[in-house]
């Protein structure tokens, strides 16, 4: 009996994983196919003001300061919530990046 159960969740897992690997290829294709038109949204309405180039430096460094005054205020340290602090990082990095570019 335990034999079956198993054999029936391991093909349920089997074919729930195919699923979401082929999500995730339809999803990786469909990015890939609209790369260029959306790099000339980004180039029409970002490049104007600061620049991408310009605003992804001074967002890098925002981003650092804070996450480390973050880190250091939170009690742990920098190793202690390693894995929320990189997440942290590229959300904080990507959010600071695109609005100095917009704003300014």
């Amino acid at each position: 009996m335990v034999g079956e159960t198993d054999n029936k969740d391991k093909n349920e897992s089997r074919k729930i994983a195919i699923v979401l690997i082929s999500l995730l290829l339809l999803v990786g294709v469909a990015i890939l196919l609209m790369l260029p038109a959306l790099a000339d949204i980004i180039a029409v309405h970002f490049e104007p003001g600061l620049g991408l180039k310009t605003s992804a430096v001074i967002s890098f460094f925002v981003t650092v300061v804070t996450l480390l005054v973050f880190a250091f205020a939170s009690g742990d340290g920098l190793l202690g919530e390693l894995q929320f602090m990189l997440v942290g990082f590229f959300a904080f990095f990507l959010i600071f990046w695109l609005m100095i570019a917009w704003i300014f």
